[in-house]
């Protein structure tokens, strides 16, 4: 008898199977392609400037300690903290989902049956001993522990456990992401400050000469020797000089309390360091070969894991398809009477397996299975525009490292001509040799030079951070 009802068990699962194979959706396939080019510039060398820790790629301690505070107090990072907490729960109930659930059970309660039905006339007419009549009202005590599992014959639940470890892991290299482009953007804002001072710093110099010479113009027009309309425009240019400082000074604290702002604190003054931001040389950077982009950025690490968790995500909605096997098993005491409880006889347990199939109706299975496949898909392709926008990213970094590099050398040259021509068209006004509007365009082509030059050095050293960034640095500390 046992074994015929297990053959028709497997009778039935087998054709629920074959049933359930014949009407599955078809999917569309797609693999991600995971090829990078062999090198940026046919260069071999594996050395990557991305594997270093960020305490020793930024030698400022300014820096390096508010990027310190930062990584302990940004609000969006701890955040993301908590979305890997959220993970890791995940994580357990799958987990919890894949083991046997085991529980205690107890109750206890009254009945009283009434007389003139089946139950009540045979509980009238039996005794549990000779002499002895059932008790009414009759009292149930029981209590035991209960166990269900539900067999992971398919490997649901097995799957469904690593589709959420790896999402897991896809929220820390997430953080990891963030932790780079955090270090990223506190850098280039710390840089750009320092730009700003020394910009201040160009404003305030050429104030006092601004105003020397038009002390000079003012004294030529005493002696007959220069007119209104120069002291005129040389004093229109002392007050734009003069207004450029109040632009520069708002850019200061809106860039300081950006940075305020991602190290979490209130606005302050942002510490820096006192070394002119021109003498500042941008570190050598070595890009290694593409493929150390797939070990080294956060960003490709999560879109590999998250597309792994994907495809584990069509496994386990193609695996609602097919019958699930299910196992409950219980054992207690029951009685009427607490003093029973103790007999043998009190004992009870029970043992009971089920499986279960979808025949009609199987429009929500069909759709969970088509949309997992819809979000696989999604994921091969953000791995793909991942690995691509990684690629290019460090491709323009490089190109901008070397032509910016080559528009430093020409600017600073510019800047030399000009302070030289300053020089020399000042003399030749006091000699009378020069107008004024030479001296005047003179003196505003030379200082527009040196905010180039500047803003130049800046984006030096912006394309410094973005390249270690771009090479997956920062978040390996």
């Amino acid at each position: 008898m046992y074994k015929n009802s297990i053959a028709k068990w497997a009778g039935i699962a087998f054709i629920t199977v074959a049933f359930t194979a014949c009407s599955l959706p078809n999917l569309v396939q797609k693999t991600a392609n995971t090829s990078v080019p062999a090198s940026y510039s046919n260069s071999q060398d594996t050395t990557n400037t991305g594997k270093t820790r960020w305490q020793e790629f930024f030698a400022d301690p300014n820096l390096t300690a508010l990027i310190d505070t930062a990584l302990q107090n940004n609000q969006e990072l701890n955040i993301t903290l908590q979305e890997i907490q959220i993970a890791q729960n995940e994580v357990r109930v799958r987990k919890g989902e894949y083991l046997p659930s085991v529980g205690l059970r107890g109750g206890a309660g009254v009945e009283k049956v009434a007389r003139f039905t089946n139950i009540g006339a045979m509980e009238a007419t039996t005794e549990m001993e000779p002499g002895r009549e059932m008790p009414e009202p009759l009292t149930d005590i029981m209590g035991g522990a209960y166990a269900t599992w539900e067999v992971d014959i398919w490997h649901k639940l097995r799957n469904a456990r690593k589709s959420a470890v790896n999402r897991y892991l896809a929220s820390i290299e997430g953080r990891n992401f963030m932790v780079t482009n955090l270090i990223a953007e506190i850098a280039n804002s710390y840089y750009e400050l320092l730009a700003l001072d020394n910009q201040l710093a160009i404003v305030q110099q050429n104030m006092k000469l601004q105003s020397n010479a038009l002390e000079i113009v003012k004294v030529q027009k005493e002696a007959a020797r220069a007119t209104e309309l120069a002291v005129r425009r040389f004093q229109a240019q002392v007050l734009h000089t003069q207004s450029l400082q109040y632009d520069i000074q708002q850019k200061i604290v809106e860039t300081e309390n950006r940075i305020n702002f991602l190290v979490g604190r209130f606005p302050q003054p942002v510490q820096r360091g006192s070394q002119t931001f021109e003498n500042l040389v941008p570190k050598a950077i070595q890009a290694g070969l593409p493929a150390q982009l797939l070990t080294n950025r956060p960003d490709i690490k999560q879109a590999a894991l998250q597309l792994e968790a994907a495809k584990l995500d069509v496994q386990v909605a193609k695996a609602r398809f097919y019958p699930s096997l299910g196992l409950s098993a219980g054992i207690g005491l029951q009685a009427f009477s607490p003093s029973h409880l103790i007999d043998p006889e009190s004992i009870l347990f029970s043992l009971v397996g089920d499986i279960t199939a979808p025949l009609v109706n199987k429009n929500a299975i069909k759709a969970m299975y088509l949309g997992a496949n819809a979000e696989q898909l999604q994921a091969v392709y953000n791995y793909e525009r991942t690995m691509l926008n990684a690629n290019i990213e460090v491709v323009n970094q490089l190109a901008k490292i070397s032509n910016l590099e080559k528009s430093y050398t020409l600017k600073a040259k510019e800047v030399e001509a000009l302070a030289q021509s300053v020089d020399i068209s000042n003399q030749l006004f006091r000699s009378a040799r020069a107008d004024y509007l030479e001296v005047l365009l003179t003196q505003r082509e030379a200082l527009e030079s040196r905010f180039d030059l500047i803003e130049t050095k800046m984006q030096q050293m912006n394309a410094m951070v973005n390249i270690y960034r771009a090479l997956g640095g920062g978040w390996n500390q």
